[in-house]
């Protein structure tokens, strides 16, 4: 008898022979790694040239660079699956309410600081400034989508804080700051922090006058003043950021907006008690969360009872992130599925050679392009809000454009990872990442009616500068007879009964995009995209589903190569 031992980890089983190989891997297509998502963009590159965004363009260069490397892209892929956990105490039962990370979301939150993306659009003064960093926040999107949420809302905190000469002047040096710091520590022992919102709240969702959150004064209160928080945040974004707007009602009972740190200034620990940690359909890399205020520290921004339009002012601008955002989203998307189609074949031919995949494909690229150059043109709104006409742009077509785009990703995702088939609803793909996170941009900051309904009120509120918006529009589109009859429409939609128009809100705000974007295409760029903007967006066929547009008349090749240059 045999008595060697057996090594358990030793297969038994013979390799096969060759007769039982029974296929080599062939016509599978890897995910496009490697590339700079700038250098392979056209359109954005000409779109920042028109912004005069020259100055910024070696730093977007290099950061896009850094961004298309397979290792960066890797990380991507591993914060999306190795995803945040919450420590609520130390060892010893100290509460802590730490939210801890994989090392690489903190290298790609480090890059775009590093990259003066969080605050250069109001620091820096140079022109251009606002599309450089729409066009930074694109390029980063387009990788990862979960890292841009602390940075939104502290850029987006900016403008709140700096008209709080004491808050300011304490925070300012950090919010300036490109050097990241990841440490939980006290905001005056930071050299960066970042900063999140609180608003949502189980029984009111988006009716933030329903909260029930209440701020107690210290003392003489007001402006300025310390006050003490109780009640719940049920969505409370970001946790792991070094202090929040948070909306809570004064004594009076109206709603004030107030700055809440991980730390009282007395160095112990703020009383913002984590419950849970959100399991999301997407947006995984980042933390959302449930909370508590048990007597948290806070500071009133603005006057009391003004909290609301304190916060909005925030909202404007995260809104134009969730442009930006579901435009990258969109721009990925189509990237992946152009790659994949121009190697993959099927029926003896390439896929991206299939007359009905072209139809597909050019959709999606028509798309991709117009939410590209509205955004930028938002982001120039933004850049040059002294201007009245600016401003309008601002008010009335953020929210339209932040209902539409992101509505449009949450579709063309799906159809993106449809022309990878079954390689792309594999969960570790990117596809089904991006597909995952599209909706988030819809519902966060104001979900589609939200987003009409604010429109809809603007308009009510100023028709006027509704109407001048149109003739500026107007002007864009030229002699072009459709756009015109557009143009002609929305006036006209103007004379609706108030009750009625609202629930045409979606109609409108359509309608208001498309012409936007349509203006903007036929303004900038080549005649074959405008042309086939225009003709696929105003016909009545259209719009049913992807690739349903007549494309007998459409320089397909020419769009496809613009969209992605093989």
């Amino acid at each position: 008898m045999d008595t060697t031992p057996t090594d358990p980890t030793a297969s038994t089983v013979e390799a096969p022979a060759a007769g039982w190989r029974t296929h080599a891997v062939t016509n599978q297509v890897d995910e496009l790694v490697g590339h700079s998502p700038l250098a392979i963009d056209p359109a954005l590159r000409e779109a920042l040239a028109r912004a005069g965004a020259d100055a910024f363009l070696p730093g977007l260069a290099d950061y896009a660079t850094w961004l298309g490397r397979p290792e960066t892209q890797a990380i991507a892929e591993r914060i999306n699956r190795v995803t945040p956990t919450l420590e609520s105490f130390d060892k010893r039962g100290r509460r802590i309410d730490r939210v801890e990370f994989d090392g690489g979301w903190h290298a790609l939150l480090a890059a775009y600081r590093q990259a003066d993306l969080v605050a250069m659009p109001f620091r820096d003064e140079r022109p251009g400034r606002w599309a450089a960093w729409a066009a930074g926040f694109y390029l980063h999107g387009q990788i990862e989508a979960g890292t841009l949420c602390p940075a939104t809302m502290t850029q987006a905190s900016i403008p709140v804080l700096r008209r709080e000469p004491a808050l300011w002047a304490a925070l300012r040096d950090q919010l300036f700051s490109t050097a990241y710091d990841g440490r939980d520590v006290p905001i005056a022992d930071k050299r960066s922090i970042w900063l999140g919102m609180g608003m949502t709240e189980k029984q009111g969702g988006s009716d933030v006058r329903a909260n029930t959150t209440r701020a107690e004064p210290v003392g003489a209160g007001g402006r300025g003043g310390e006050y003490r928080l109780t009640g719940h945040k049920w969505f409370f974004s970001a946790p792991m950021c070094d202090a929040h707007l948070v909306v809570a009602k004064t004594p009076d009972g109206a709603p004030g907006c107030f700055f809440v740190p991980r730390w009282r200034p007395d160095g112990s620990r703020n009383a913002v008690h984590v419950q849970r940690l959100k399991e999301k359909v997407g947006n995984r890399s980042n933390s959302s969360s449930e909370v508590e205020f048990q007597d948290a520290h806070g500071v009133l921004i603005g006057e009391e009872g003004r909290g609301i339009p304190t916060i909005i002012e925030m909202a404007t601008h995260t809104r134009l992130n969730c442009v930006v955002g579901s435009a990258a989203m969109l721009r990925q998307a189509l990237v992946q599925a152009l790659h994949y189609a121009r190697h993959r074949s099927a029926f003896g031919k390439r896929l991206a050679a299939q007359p009905l995949m072209r139809a597909v494909l050019v959709d999606l690229a028509l798309e991709s392009e117009a939410a590209m150059q509205l955004s930028l043109r938002l982001a120039q709104a933004f850049e040059r809000q002294d201007d009245p006409g600016e401003r309008t742009w601002m008010r009335l077509v953020t929210p339209a454009a932040k209902f539409w785009v992101c509505k449009r990703a949450v579709e063309l995702t799906g159809e993106a990872m449809e022309v990878l088939g079954g390689n792309g609803y594999i969960d570790d793909g990117v596809m089904g990442r991006l597909y995952r996170e599209a909706p988030v941009n819809s519902i966060w900051e104001g979900s589609g009616n939200v987003m009409c309904l604010d429109v809809m009120r603007a308009v009510a509120r100023d028709p006027q500068a509704f109407l001048t918006l149109l003739d500026a529009l107007e002007a864009d589109v030229g002699e072009d007879r459709a756009l015109r009859a557009e143009v002609a429409g929305l006036r006209a939609m103007l004379a609706t009964p108030p009750d009625q128009l609202e629930a045409l809100g979606r109609r409108f705000a359509s309608r208001l995009v498309l012409l936007a974007q349509a203006a903007l295409l036929r303004r900038h760029a080549p005649d074959f995209v405008a042309d086939a903007f225009v003709a696929s967006r105003l016909d009545p066929q259209w719009g049913a589903v992807v690739g349903a547009l007549d494309t007998r008349r459409t320089d397909i090749d020419a769009i496809l190569l613009r969209a992605f240059p093989a």
